[in-house]
C-alpha cells in the first residue's frame, strides 16, 4: 500500500543526529526519558500527519508514502532532504534595544520570532544580539526510526485528530451529506486559547477535508454558581446551548 495527498495517517518517530547520536525529537515518552529531555508539557503518543500539509520535511513524507499500516522503518535523510543546509547569511546581529522595546529580555538559546520566521538567540551582549534565523537542525543528517500507527478514513475520526493537533477534544462529531456537527460541552474549557484553537481548527478542517462545506459549531454553558430568579442550578436547570454555523 502506498499513501497519496490528502491521506491522513498516524505515525511514532525518534529522531537523532546521525553523526553524534543526540536526539533531536520523539514520540516515546520513554525514550525521552532516558535521554533525559522528557518535558511534562508535551503530549507524547502517535502524532497525525496529513499527507501534502507539509507537516514533515519532505524526505520524511517520500519514505512514509511506500509505507503501510503497522510497518516500521529506519532510515538517514541528508540535510537537504531534512531540515536543509545552514545558511550563514541567516545569521545577524540585532541591538538589544529592539527587544527591550517588545518587553523582550533575550538571552542565549531563547526562541523568538523574527520577520514572521522562527528564530534562536545564539548570544547576547555589548547591547548586540546575535540571532539564527536557520532551522536548529538545519545542516544534519537525521536518523529516523518510524512506525505507521494506523491510516485514518472515517470523517468523525479525521475531524477529531485535526482538532487535537490544536488541543479541543470535542464531546461528540457528528458528520454527513449536509456536513458537520461539533459539540463542546460545559466540561470543555472555553477560555482565550479555546477560541483561537477551534478558529484554527476549524481552518484546517475546511483545508484538509475537501468533502466537508458546512460546519456547525454548538457550544454548552451552564451557570453553576449564580443564584436567585433566572440562575441555573447543578442538576436542576437545563443547559443553554449556542449554536454557530462556520461556512
Amino acid at each position: 500500500m502506498t499513501f497519496k495527498e490528502g491521506d491522513f495517517i498516524e505515525i511514532e518517530y525518534t529522531a537523532k543526529n546521525e553523526d553524534d547520536g543526540t536526539l533531536l525529537a520523539t514520540t516515546d515518552a520513554e525514550t525521552a526519558k532516558a535521554a533525559d529531555v522528557y518535558d511534562e508539557h508535551l503530549k507524547y503518543g502517535p502524532v497525525l500527519v496529513v499527507f501534502g500539509s507539509n507537516a514533515v520535511v519532505k524526505g520524511l513524507e517520500r519514505e512514509l508514502e511506500k509505507m503501510s499500516p503497522g510497518e516500521s522503518r529506519t532510515f538517514v535523510l541528508e540535510a537537504e532532504e531534512a531540515f536543509g543546509r545552514r545558511d550563514e547569511s541567516l545569521v545577524r546581529v540585532m541591538k538589544e534595544s529592539e527587544f527591550k522595546t517588545q518587553n523582550i529580555k533575550p538571552y542565549p538559546g531563547m526562541r523568538v520570532n523574527i520577520d514572521g520566521a522562527p528564530t534562536t538567540v545564539k548570544s547576547v551582549g555589548s547591547g548586540r544580539v546575535v540571532i539564527d534565523m536557520n532551522h536548529p537542525d538545519a545542516g544534519k543528517r537525521i536518523k529516523y526510526e518510524v512506525k505507521v500507527s494506523g491510516r485514518i478514513d472515517k470523517e468523525e475520526d479525521k475531524i477529531s485528530k485535526l482538532a487535537d493537533t490544536y488541543g479541543l477534544s470535542p464531546t461528540s462529531i457528528k458528520s454527513g451529506s449536509e456536513g458537520a456537527e461539533i459539540f463542546f460541552d460545559n466540561k470543555v474549557r472555553k477560555d482565550s486559547d479555546y477560541f483561537i484553537n477551534k478558529a484554527s481548527s476549524l481552518a484546517a478542517i475546511f483545508t484538509y477535508i475537501k468533502e466537508i462545506k458546512r460546519i456547525v459549531i454548538k457550544e454548552e454553558y451552564i451557570n453553576e454558581v449564580g443564584k436567585g430568579d433566572g440562575a441555573l442550578q447543578e442538576g436542576k436547570g437545563q443547559a443553554s446551548t449556542k449554536s454557530v454555523e462556520e461556512q
